[in-house]
């Protein structure tokens, strides 16, 4: 995963976070989005989505 992509999740985690506590999302919706925020910071930080690799998709930058 690259860097631009964690730092993408992170801030998208945080405004579901924002978006709950200020009661803007609330009920089922609201803990979605929460538990979606959850899974995007758990994957930011260890830089790792399974999905990305049951599709292929690599947004990390190889050096070479």
């Amino acid at each position: 995963m690259g860097g631009a992509d964690r730092i993408l999740r992170i801030l998208v985690a945080i405004l579901f976070s924002v978006l709950f506590i200020t009661g803007v999302v609330e009920g089922t919706l609201g803990y979605i989005l929460l538990a979606v925020g959850a899974v995007f910071l758990l994957t930011s930080f260890v830089s790792f989505c399974p999905l990305y690799t049951i599709f292929g998709i690599n947004t990390c930058k190889v050096k070479n």
